[in-house]
């Protein structure tokens, strides 16, 4: 499959290039480094991530050791810091002033309209250690090419375009016929994924060559989300439904506060709608937890584990079934 540079690299786990004199060198893997945190909620979570993604896995008596000893410090937490993911500050954006310029240009985004219209919503300023977090792991890796990217000290206008970006994100993908009936797509991007179905007229398609009369074309679509920080907020807190590398490159810079998109919900059938299976699959602990997990517990050491792990792509395979036969006519 013809794929890109970048592609390549990321996929290239093991490689066993020859020395000089023709003996084969250990096996190079590729690796980046990733950030897991610990303590809570799960011990067997914990130690399955770590067997699987870490390239020299500690045994599990010391992973267990570990995440006790997070776990006594989280216990700490739900006393003396009981409440504190409970009704975070959120703050209007400036749209009479330094804020009018980037909102204008973030709203002419078609993607803004069509994928955050199925509960109330608003932009606003969210404080960055406030927000509940439901990802556990963090690629640093990708942290520190996100940080060279957006400068060691932002303006608001690159602050705003990190968190709310302008133009549809374009990551690297190449996809390609596995033969026959499938079809396979490489990217590095973590946010490749099924979008859905769409039906296709004759019209939708041109300039492909069909062995016949073509009377509609049923696809399905693979892409890209809308990549924008955005929140949830329920139950008087704010869980991050989406954004968790920028807004952890963002924190790292020193910055406090950001522009969000934050979907307010009402009800756990409108929850199941808007947010992530993992915020709904475990909706208790990011709503009814003294002290759930916070944005601001990335930075901790105490909380978390930074680990060497395999770098990995993301591959989506699309497969076409076919049936063929007659039924009565009505």
């Amino acid at each position: 499959m013809d794929q890109t540079p970048d592609v390549l690299e990321l996929e290239r786990e093991v490689r066993s290039p020859k020395k000089k004199n023709g003996a084969s060198r250990e096996p190079r893997v590729a690796t980046c480094k990733h950030l897991y945190l610990s303590g809570r909620p799960e011990l067997k979570e914990f130690i399955r991530y770590v067997k699987k993604n870490a390239v020299h896995p500690p045994v599990t008596d010391a992973l267990i050791e570990e995440w006790n000893a997070a776990h006594k410090f989280a216990a700490e937490l739900e006393r003396t810091e009981q409440g504190i993911a409970d009704d975070p500050p959120i703050v209007k954006l400036d749209i009479h002033g330094r804020h009018l310029p980037f909102l204008k240009k973030f709203l002419k985004n078609p993607m803004l309209k069509n994928g955050f219209n199925s509960v109330p919503a608003e932009i606003a300023l969210v404080e960055l250690d406030r927000l509940v977090v439901y990802q556990k792991h963090i690629d640093l890796t990708h942290v520190e090419r996100l940080k060279k990217e957006i400068g060691p000290a932002p303006s608001e206008e690159v602050i705003f375009k990190t968190a709310l970006p302008y133009d549809p994100p374009k990551p690297p993908v190449k996809w390609a016929s596995k033969g026959g009936d499938s079809f396979v797509f490489v990217s590095p991007s973590k946010d490749l994924r099924y979008l859905g179905t769409m039906s296709l007229k004759p019209k939708h398609v041109t300039g492909y060559p069909s062995s016949g009369t073509l009377v509609g074309c049923p696809a399905a679509a693979i892409g890209f989300g809308s990549n924008f920080l955005n929140a949830v907020y329920f139950n008087k807190r704010l869980i991050l439904n989406n954004g968790s590398h920028r807004a952890y490159a963002l924190r790292d810079l020193g910055v406090t506060h950001v522009p969000c998109i934050i979907q307010h919900v009402s009800s756990m059938d409108e929850l199941d709608v808007v947010a992530t299976s993992q915020i709904v699959e475990k909706a208790d602990f990011f709503l009814k937890h003294p002290r759930p997990s916070m944005l601001r517990d990335y930075f901790n050491p105490q909380l978390r584990k930074v680990m060497k792990a395999h770098i990995k792509v993301r591959e989506i395979t699309v497969r076409i079934v076919v049936e063929e036969t007659y039924v009565p006519a009505l």
